[in-house]
C-alpha cells in the first residue's frame, strides 16, 4: 500500500536515499530542503516528489509548512527525522555554542517535528515516526561528546514517546546506523579547532582515521534505505534498530560490558536500600 513520507533533510545523505527508494516503490514523499534550489531539483526527481524550504531549527515555522504539506499532499503516514550533522571535538576544547547549535539541530529539531505532527496523526489514530539516531546513541569514543549526546537523548526521547503513544496506534522507531557512506564525517561534519596539547596522542589519530575513511565506510546508505522501508510495513515496528554489522558489534559490546559492571558492583547498587521496606 502506497503511503506518503515527510522526510527532513533529504538533500543527501540517509534522506536522499530514502526518498529517492519510497518514490521508486510508488510512495509519496515531501522531502525539506534548505533553499529553492534544492527545492527545485528535489521537486524534478518524480511526480510523487514534493519539497518543502524548512530549516529544522526555524521551530517557528515547522507547524504552518506541515499544515501546507498536509493541505496540498495530504495526510502524512509516516514523518522521517533524518536532518542532522556530526560535531566532532574533545569536550574541553570545544565551545558551548557548538553544544547548542548540535542540539537545536539533532534533538530539538526533531522533537519540534515530532510535535507538529502528533495531533494530527493522534487524530486519525495511525502514524510511524522514525528517528534517524546513531549508533552514537549507544555506544561512545572520544571526541564526540556533543553528537553521542544528541542522540542518546534522542533515542531516549524516542523510546519515551513510543510508550506513551502507542495507545492511538502511532508507532515510534529509533533507527540507529553505523558508519555508512554518507557526507557525514565529511563535508557535513563540524570540526572545532584543536588547542590543547594534553589530548594530541589520543585524539589526533582519531580525527586522521575518521577523515580517511570518509566514503570508504562499510555501510551502503540504499540497502540502509530499503530496511527503513521494510520498518514502514510493519504492523509492530520495534522501538530500536540498528543498522549495520559495525553496529551490531559495538553495542552488543557496550551491552556486555554494562552488564559485567552491574553484576561486579551488584553489592554496592543493593547498598542504598531502605532494608526496612
Amino acid at each position: 500500500m502506497s503511503k506518503t513520507f515527510f522526510i527532513t533533510g533529504v538533500s543527501s545523505g540517509f534522506g536522499r536515499a530514502l526518498a529517492e527508494a519510497a518514490l521508486a516503490a510508488g510512495h509519496t514523499v515531501i522531502g525539506t530542503v534548505r533553499n529553492e534550489q534544492a527545492r527545485a531539483e528535489f521537486d524534478a526527481l518524480h511526480p510523487q516528489a514534493h519539497a518543502s524550504v524548512l530549516d529544522v531549527t526555524d521551530f517557528g515555522a515547522i507547524d504552518a509548512a506541515v499544515a501546507r504539506a498536509e493541505a496540498s499532499v495530504g495526510p502524512v503516514d509516516v514523518l522521517v527525522n533524518n536532518a542532522g550533522y556530526g560535531h566532532e571535538g574533545v569536550m574541553e576544547e570545544s565551545p558551548l555554542d557548538e553544544m547548542r547549535r548540535q542540539f537545536d539541530v539533532n534533538v530539538f529539531g526533531a522533537v519540534a517535528m515530532m510535535k507538529a505532527f502528533l495531533p494530527l496523526f493522534r487524530q486519525r489514530r495511525r502514524g510511524h515516526i522514525i528517528n534517524i539516531t546513531s549508533m552514537g546513541g549507544f555506544i561512545t569514543m572520544p571526541g564526540i561528546a556533543y553528537y553521542a549526546g544528541s542522540k542518546f537523548a534522542l533515542e531516549g526521547i524516542s523510546e519515551t514517546l513510543g510508550k506513551e503513544v502507542r495507545q492511538f496506534g502511532i508507532h515510534v522507531t529509533a533507527v540507529a546506523p553505523g558508519s555508512f557512506r554518507t557526507d557525514w564525517a565529511g563535508r557535513s561534519m563540524v570540526r572545532s579547532a584543536r588547542s590543547i596539547a594534553d589530548y594530541d596522542a589520543l585524539f589526533d589519530p582519531i580525527r586522521a582515521t575518521r577523515a580517511a575513511r570518509s566514503g570508504k565506510q562499510p555501510g551502503d546508505p540504499a540497502k540502509a534505505a530499503q530496511a527503513i522501508l521494510t520498518l514502514t510495513g510493519l504492523a509492530q515496528p520495534p522501538a530500536h534498530l540498528l543498522l549495520g554489522s559495525d553496529a551490531l558489534g559495538l553495542v552488543r559490546a557496550k551491552l556486555a560490558q554494562m552488564e559485567q559492571d552491574i553484576g561486579a558492583w551488584e553489592a554496592l547498587t543493593r547498598s542504598t536500600d531502605d532494608q526496612a521496606n
